[in-house]
């Protein structure tokens, strides 16, 4: 039976947790570490278009620093599982530990499953929620712009 008292904190945990990384694989891995240029290629050299890699990027950080805010979770969480269904396809062949070569599936497909979970839940306690501040003081944020 789920605690109902403590399972918007859970939620918290993974939102937190998945977003921090997110941004900490599309910042400091994808950006900082390999370089924008450098994460370009390789996505050339296994056969994608630079495009899909600009996408990747913004996607990891985007939605890194949406789910840490709680900013959308439930579509963030399930936008972000194209990119970890990729990241599997990537590394099937590899094997199962993700420390052998060129990294393992089961990290992307955990990944996965725990977005998922997040959709499932929602975005749990403490999480900004753009439909609410939209009407604060009885207007639309639209209409606030």
């Amino acid at each position: 039976m789920t605690d109902t008292r403590s399972a918007s904190y859970a939620a918290l945990l993974l939102r937190v947790s998945l977003g921090v990384m997110f941004l900490a694989h599309g910042l400091v891995l994808k950006v900082m570490t390999f370089t924008v240029a450098g994460t370009v290629g390789y996505f050339e050299s296994i056969g994608y278009p630079a495009i899909v890699a600009y996408l990747v990027m913004l996607g990891e950080i985007g939605g890194g620093i949406a789910l840490i805010l709680g900013a959308y979770t439930r579509t963030i969480s399930l936008l972000l599982v194209p990119l970890m269904i990729g990241a599997t396809l990537q590394h099937v062949g590899n094997g199962w530990v993700f420390s052998a070569p060129n990294g393992g599936w089961e990290f992307p497909v955990f990944w996965t499953v725990t977005l998922l979970v997040q959709a499932l839940l929602g975005a749990g306690a403490y999480a900004w929620q753009p439909s609410l501040l939209a009407r604060a003081g009885g207007r639309s944020l639209a209409k606030a712009l």
